[in-house]
């Protein structure tokens, strides 16, 4: 909608003749009426586009909890599917708390937010309770992505403890910064107040979400060490394979779908015209973004599936199903600025940019079951600097409003500016985390509440921490397997007694 109808009664009056003040109180009245409903009708959509956008980005702990559980050993299902409810759980009562007050509640020189701490004087103006629930579901995302990194040796009070202060603290400063109109880095601030002019540009949080998991999991992972049996004395890699390609695939296509939430929602409306009565508009934006986030992601995959072939010599499909997340990843930060065919470009690279991480990795020896690291962080850097290359000019003015002369992608004709804000939130969003998550690991790990023992690692986490194997392989009412279940097991073994080990 362009704006209000408007309707003056002394303008009116003096074309009705007769009784023309009356009648054009009327009329005025009946048309803001109807004008009323149509603002109505207009905040509705619009907060339902957003429900449904947050509901869409939520359905992606499903996909994560899957991912994870299948990217893991089956003795420590149990332990993995835990950490992937409680990082939505607790997320949800520390960013209520203090993560969305962090994030959005007003600003302190542009660092973090001061006000709206449990939602007090909520809603406000400019922001409603679907806005609250979109948000919370992009910082439990976060949490998410650091739980796959220091998966099977991780002590579960660990997990409570990092995944309070990611969500409630650390995750919320850095979506104050980029996202926040008050932020020192914010594209929504004054044009003469913004980073080299511009702001960084991160649409959907190729830094704010997926560095700062990403980066995150990289020093829990590194402070905690590799599993046991990852890498032999003589530094050769073990591949610790998960148990479940099957899961592998659902988790990867359910967080396909949950994507369409997660990049197209971030418009947060859609209800916006570009150009007035016709059919162009911020509906137009979504729908490309939409696209965007198809092509990068599937351009990743079949960039992957070939690399590895040459690579390994097997069509490998829980690559691939890393490599197609590592696109969505990448294109993340760009999506609702960049043409379609761009997108192809971002996939590619992203696929690269994933086969070198892993590399590394594997020479470092570096040990992440999820490849979260390698993964959201350094795709999740890509995508930055591929917005500072590639963004389009006339889509950056149609999202985040229009400005002349604003710097574009450089490869687009627009000079180095943008790519120099990209930059800094690389520098920032890495300094940040590092500075915050890394003091927080190398503190859980001198009170020994990090890691856990080698023979609970041996044995699974699901037997020694949670009560029992995810998985039954044998029925309780089975006779032939009662006198097995019943007898002592070698005192040597990790496995009490009574307990059979499980076939994994």
């Amino acid at each position: 909608m362009s704006g209000p109808l408007t309707c003056s009664v002394s303008d009116l009056s003096t074309m009705l003749g007769p009784n023309a003040t009356a009648a054009a109180e009327y009329i005025c009245g009946q048309l803001g009426t109807v004008n009323n409903k149509f603002t109505d009708a207009a905040y509705a959509v619009d907060n339902t586009y957003l429900l449904f956008s947050a509901y869409l980005v939520f359905s992606m702990q499903i996909g994560f909890a899957m991912l994870c559980a299948g990217s893991v050993r089956a003795k420590n299902t149990m332990n993995i599917m835990l950490t992937n409810v409680l990082d939505a759980a607790a997320g949800g009562l520390f960013y209520y708390l203090f993560g969305y007050a962090f994030a959005f509640g007003g600003s302190s020189e542009g660092f973090i937010g001061r006000h709206n701490f449990a939602l007090r004087d909520f809603p406000t103006l400019t922001s409603d309770y679907s806005f609250f629930l979109y948000q919370w579901s992009f910082a439990i995302a976060a949490a998410g992505i650091t739980s796959g990194s220091i998966a099977e040796r991780t002590q579960f009070v660990a997990y409570l403890i990092y995944s309070s202060f990611l969500t409630g603290f650390v995750y919320p400063v850095v979506s104050h910064w980029f996202w926040s109109p008050f932020g020192w880095a914010s594209p929504f601030r004054s044009a003469e107040d913004r980073l080299f002019n511009t702001g960084a540009i991160d649409f959907a949080g190729s830094g704010v979400v997926h560095m700062v998991g990403g980066i995150a999991g990289l020093w829990g992972a590194l402070i905690e060490g590799p599993r046991r049996g990852r890498f032999e004395k003589s530094g050769r890699a073990i591949a610790l394979r998960g148990h479940s390609a099957s899961l592998v695939v659902l988790g990867t296509f359910l967080l396909w779908f949950g994507w369409y939430g997660f990049n197209p929602g971030s418009f947060t409306k859609i209800l916006v015209p570009y150009e007035t009565g016709s059919s162009y508009g911020q509906w137009s934006g979504i729908g490309r973004t939409a696209v965007t986030t198809t092509l990068a992601g599937s351009t990743a995959a079949l960039t992957t599936l070939f690399g590895k072939r040459l690579l390994s010599g097997h069509w490998a499909v829980t690559d691939v199903c890393n490599g197609l997340l590592g696109g969505f990843a990448a294109i993340t930060g760009g999506c609702s600025v960049v043409e379609p065919w761009a997108a192809i470009v971002c996939g590619f690279m992203a696929a690269l940019v994933l086969i070198g991480c892993n590399k590394l990795a594997e020479i470092v020896q570096y040990d992440d079951p999820l490849e979260a690291a390698q993964l959201h962080g350094g795709c999740g850097a890509w995508g930055l600097i591929f917005v500072g290359l590639f963004a389009k000019e006339k889509y950056l003015n149609e999202v985040y409003g229009e400005t002349p002369g604003r710097p574009y992608g450089l490869l687009m004709g627009g000079g180095g500016k943008l790519l120099g804000a990209q930059l800094v939130q690389i520098l920032v969003v890495a300094g940040w985390v590092s500075a915050t998550m890394g003091t927080l690991f190398f503190l859980l790990k001198r009170l020994g509440l990090l890691r856990i023992s080698e023979k609970d690692e041996m044995a699974g986490m699901d037997m020694t921490r949670h009560g029992g194997f995810a998985y039954m392989y044998y029925d309780n009412d089975d006779e032939s397997h009662r006198a097995i279940q019943l007898q002592r097991v070698d005192p040597g073994s990790p496995f009490p007694r009574s307990v059979t080990p499980p076939r994994v």
